[in-house]
């Protein structure tokens, strides 16, 4: 028998619940369950579809990631779902039945681009969820953690890239133009995942570097009460409207003496021309009015 420990961990969308272990559990590739149908393959993943609240089951390298319908709390069933995952692994059961996953269908997957507000930043969003938390790769360097972002810093226009949910943004360099380029990155993305290549990955690098790429995470129970709300806001009102956009937007701190607010722009937001304007014309305006007298400034920094 097998000694698995597992450790349950939040993600920046509270349906998805993470179950990450103590050892590897495939060293291939990531996998996606939508029903019972398609995790046939997969033994550990067939018996949560049984569980009436699970929406999708996500198998990484040493985590499981499941995504919940709103009918049930994750504290009310969150413990069940890892004794469960426990049982099967500890007791030697397979992960997935790769002979049969890769005799499956190729499940097509749709790719559009979508320009943003940033000139050189272009978004490419997938029909499917690609990552379950955002990140940010400024070189090929920076990619050791997804596999996606190294082979599209090969492109030699390719300058910085970011994923976040079911998009990739890209920014390119001024040596080419987007009409030039964009077919060409997007028929690549399409492929690339339509062939099950691995998008972003963990477990493989040093936490160092893990920390440069990855999105900052934020602890909100060491903040106080105003950075609690800062983070509310930021994350209800203003995170939506800049991920449609292709960026991100991290709250980064609040100082009490000066009620100056500063925060991290990520995707086509970093280096955006319209960033200042956005966050003067916008989002200080937003926090200003629904923080009356605890804000004076928004500093932002490019990620």
């Amino acid at each position: 028998m097998s000694n698995y420990t597992v450790e349950i961990k939040s993600t920046n969308k509270p349906s998805i619940l993470k179950f990450e272990f103590n050892e590897f559990l495939t060293k291939q590739k990531g996998y996606e369950y939508h029903n019972i149908e398609e995790a046939a393959s997969s033994p550990i993943a067939t018996p949560l579809f049984y569980l009436p609240f699970v929406k999708t089951v996500y198998i990484s390298q040493n985590f499981i990631a499941v995504e919940k319908f709103n009918i049930v709390a994750w504290e009310d069933v969150q413990e069940e779902v890892a004794e469960q995952l426990l049982k099967h692994l500890n007791e030697g059961g397979k992960i997935v039945n790769e002979d049969e996953e890769k005799s499956s269908k190729k499940v097509p997957v749709t790719v559009y681009a979508e320009s943003t507000p940033n000139p050189s930043v272009m978004k490419f969003v997938a029909n499917k969820k690609l990552v379950l938390e955002s990140a940010e790769f400024k070189t090929i360097d920076d990619a050791d953690r997804s596999p996606l972002a190294q082979k599209l810093f090969h492109f030699p226009f390719v300058k910085e890239v970011f994923m976040d949910e079911n998009y990739i943004s890209i920014n390119k360099y001024d040596m080419a133009e987007w009409d030039m380029i964009t077919n060409e990155l997007r028929s690549f993305i399409k492929d690339y995942i339509e062939e099950g290549g691995s998008i972003l990955k963990t477990g493989s690098v040093s936490k160092a570097k893990t920390d440069e790429a990855a999105s900052p995470k934020i602890d909100t129970s060491n903040l106080d009460d105003i950075s609690k709300e800062i983070v509310q806001i930021l994350e209800e009102y203003v995170k939506p409207a800049v991920a449609s956009d292709g960026g991100n937007i991290v709250f980064k701190s609040y100082n009490t003496e000066s009620k100056d607010v500063e925060v991290i722009l990520q995707g086509a937001c970093s280096g955006c021309p319209s960033s200042t304007i956005t966050l003067k014309n916008g989002i200080e305006t937003m926090l200003k009015e629904m923080l009356q007298g605890k804000i004076n400034n928004v500093v932002a920094y490019n990620g």
